[in-house]
């Protein structure tokens, strides 16, 4: 009797249930990165006293953050991802179990909750966005093993040793289907097998990402040169993934192999990193608007 060589991926998505309520592993990922992002955040605001944050101020912002990242991040979905459903019919707006949330929607949230959060505390844009950048990269590492575990947003087709048999890719909620389970322990899925791209994501957004911003931000930086870093950086590891994950079967490739809607909205970004970081500072409010003064 042959063995799969592969990994078999076929989580529960439901951590634990109390009685009708049922807790999701990427809801219980979602409030691990604002614990996370608080945490980190108010250490950073009593190290870092340039910045001019006190821990209190972290928390406040956090509040303003997740209304951007939820709003906008199902908001981004709908419009980039699932316009034609929407279109269809309104109510697939509120359905989160179709589709789920988009990041490049969430980060255009985060940028309304910065711009509200300025204001309401007489900031500047950059103060805020500057001391928020190396702060994101945990929530997105913390999401793509969400990704992981639920069994969502898998690779291309591959046979590199660490490729993993997704049992959703294979049969939609077969997560729990025994008849899948033996056929991947005789082998017979391993022609299924995929790039774990959900891992590659939560390693190049999420840890790469933030060991560089933290890095970078260590010392007062100009203006909008560190919220530019994280656009670059997050376009260009974006751009990797995107070579490896499984497109959207609704809208598959955009031009040749490569493009993907995923892609196409990262190629922006780093463009408009890259001018951040070089805008000169009578355009950004100083040569360290990031210090408060």
């Amino acid at each position: 009797m042959s063995t799969s060589e592969y990994f078999y991926v076929a989580f529960d998505p439901v951590a634990f249930s109390i009685g009708p309520l049922a807790v999701h592993w990427y809801g219980i990922m979602y409030l691990l990165a604002f614990v996370l992002f608080w945490a980190v955040g108010s250490y950073l605001a009593r190290t870092r006293p340039w910045y001019g944050w006190q821990p209190k101020d972290v928390g406040d912002f956090l509040f303003y953050g997740m209304l951007g990242v939820i709003l906008g991040g199902r908001l981004g979905y709908v419009l980039f991802y699932g316009f034609e459903s929407f279109i269809e019919n309104p109510l697939f707006l509120f359905r989160i179990n179709e589709g789920g949330m988009s990041f490049h929607g969430g980060l255009l949230g985060v940028i309304a909750a910065i711009g509200w959060y300025a204001r309401k505390t007489g900031r500047t844009f950059w103060q805020v966005a500057d001391f928020a950048s190396p702060l994101g990269p945990i929530g997105l590492g913390l999401g793509r093993i969400g990704n992981f575990i639920g069994g969502e947003l898998w690779g291309r087709i591959s046979d590199v040793p660490w490729a993993m048999v997704f049992a959703n890719a294979v049969q939609p909620g077969g997560w729990n289907s025994e008849v899948l389970r033996e056929s991947w322990a005789r082998g017979e899925l391993d022609h299924l097998a995929r790039h774990p791209s959900q891992l590659y994501q939560a390693g190049m957004e999420g840890v790469l990402l933030a060991v560089l911003l933290l890095w970078y931000s260590a010392k007062p930086r100009p203006s909008a040169s560190i919220s530019g870093l994280f656009l670059v950086g997050y376009g260009a590891f974006r751009l990797v993934a995107e070579y490896f994950r499984e497109p959207d079967a609704h809208i598959g490739y955009l031009a040749g192999e490569w493009l993907t809607m995923g892609a196409l909205l990262s190629l922006p970004m780093i463009v408009a990193g890259v001018i951040m970081m070089k805008l000169p500072p009578r355009l950004t409010g100083g040569r360290e608007a990031n210090r408060q003064l």
